[in-house]
């Protein structure tokens, strides 16, 4: 059913609030997702854990989007180890753009690692480019004209 068809039928809309990347610390990640992919800062709040301790509620998204991205300083063993490796190699994240060529050139100005060149898919443009904690993310534009 269209969600338009559901809202005319009393049902309430479901979107997908957050996800959640792993990171080593939040002021570098923070400073890639917004200074480097030009992310807002939507939220930056004090929090605690389960069990008291001090840690921060951190969130970005693209500008406009509804999704965010919440970033969660790795806490213990098992969340270090998975800094990096959330999506086991592959991609997990993708970030679509209206224009490819100028945000690659972009970001590659920027520093930003990059696992394989663009190429041109049914789908569109697409490269792929590694975040802060080592991610491996699609960006992905238009299919480019012939």
């Amino acid at each position: 059913m269209r969600e338009a068809d559901r809202r005319s039928a009393g049902e309430d809309a479901v979107h997908l609030d957050l996800v959640t990347i792993v990171v080593d610390d939040y002021d570098p990640a923070i400073d890639f997702f917004v200074g480097t992919l030009e992310f807002e800062l939507v939220e930056d709040s004090p929090a605690t854990t389960g069990d008291g301790r001090a840690k921060r509620w951190v969130v970005v998204r693209p500008p406009g989007a509804a999704t965010g991205i919440l970033l969660a300083r790795a806490d213990g063993e098992r969340q270090s180890a998975a800094v990096g490796e959330q999506t086991a190699g592959r991609v997990g994240f993708f970030l679509r753009v209206d224009d490819f060529d100028a945000a690659f050139a972009r970001l590659r100005a920027a520093g930003v690692a990059f696992a394989r060149p663009p190429r041109s898919e049914p789908y569109g443009r697409v490269a792929v480019f590694l975040d802060i904690a080592g991610n491996r993310w699609d960006l992905l534009g238009p299919v480019a004209a012939d």
